[in-house]
């Protein structure tokens, strides 16, 4: 059977999220024990001029930032880059990211995290890197990369 979520319809939480000072709203709408291919999905709202602290994730694990609307500046590792509706964010395994709400409205986004499957030799998930894939109509190359 499907499962539905919504962003409008479920009751969110206040808190802070990875040593930041400003509050976000979110739920953990889905758990590892609730299915069989990922370890959780979270329904998140980042006021304005709040964000999501720096983190770094351990390496048996991607989590994915799918922007529903607003507007806002990823850091995934070293690189920083606008981020709006439409845009998809696959955190790498062992990746450090943070994400902060720029716009004057809120941003909402849906957080996935998924188990890695196999490592290759250097301890990255097999034919995966960190990817940061535009939306339609949003700048970028034919690699999905935000234009430097």
């Amino acid at each position: 059977m499907a499962q539905h979520f919504s962003l409008d319809r479920t009751p969110l939480t206040t808190t802070t999220a990875h040593g930041a000072d400003r509050p976000i709203l979110t739920r953990r709408v889905l758990e590892a024990a609730d299915s069989k291919a990922l370890n959780f999905i979270d329904l998140t709202i980042v006021p304005p001029g709040s964000y999501i602290g720096e983190h770094t994730h351990t390496d048996d694990n991607e989590e994915i930032y799918v922007i529903v609307s607003g507007h806002g500046m990823m850091l995934a590792d070293e690189e920083r880059f606008e981020v709006g509706a439409g845009d998809v964010v696959v955190n790498r395994p062992g990746g450090t990211h943070a994400l902060w709400n720029t716009g004057p409205a809120e941003l909402r986004l849906v957080v996935i995290e998924v188990p890695v499957r196999a490592t290759s030799p250097s301890g990255s998930a097999e034919g995966r890197d960190a990817a940061h894939v535009h939306g339609q109509g949003a700048a970028g190359d034919a690699t999905g990369r935000p234009p430097r």
